[in-house]
């Protein structure tokens, strides 16, 4: 009896040791042995992206409020007789606290876009590439988009420079070279 209308998956052959244990770099680099071998840091598609704008303007409110709240109560204890004048010297600290918070989470706002656009330029590279854990090399099946078998930090290296955040590397990764004629076309 054949098993019709199940599909089995092909698994792709490392073309470095002929090994048949690969997964996708997404699955390898959050997968099993991932922690003992740094693959979410080897393999990574680019920096990571912050989403903590919230708990940034959170975290800014309340120190800026306390700011200006300790500064009030520290002219209040030295005896500063104008209530008015503490008031305003408190009340402009907070506010100048609020402002320099929004400002900072505006400037994060701006570069996780800019972090999205770039990861979006780096993927066709990072999501058809595999992991093999027999030789830890890295490789496209069928060589497209890009050909040979990388270490993690060529593939690192070649992955960040496509979404043209390799200045922030690591050392190990910047200073690996990428074998010539590795990405097709370029």
């Amino acid at each position: 009896m054949a098993s019709e209308g199940i599909t089995q998956q092909v698994v792709p052959q490392c073309p470095r040791c002929g090994g048949n244990e690969v997964r996708t770099v997404g699955k390898a680099w959050s997968g099993k042995g991932s922690m003992k071998k740094d693959l979410e840091n080897r393999l990574a598609r680019g920096p990571a992206i912050s989403h903590d704008g919230c708990s940034h303007f959170i975290e800014g409110v309340i120190l800026s409020l306390s700011a200006g709240a300790g500064v009030t109560f520290l002219l209040a204890w030295l005896g500063v007789q104008k209530q008015l004048l503490v008031f305003t010297i408190g009340g402009a600290i907070a506010v100048l606290g609020i402002v320099f918070t929004i400002k900072v989470i505006r400037k994060d706002g701006r570069e996780r876009k800019i972090l999205e656009a770039a990861h979006a330029v780096a993927d066709p590279l990072w999501s058809p590439a595999h992991y093999c854990y027999g030789c830890e090399g890295v490789f496209c099946p069928g060589g497209t988009p890009w050909r040979g078998v990388l270490t993690p930090e060529q593939f690192k290296l070649l992955v960040w420079r496509q979404g043209q955040y390799d200045d922030q590397l690591g050392d190990k990764a910047r200073n690996t070279e990428i074998p010539p004629g590795t990405l097709i076309g370029g």
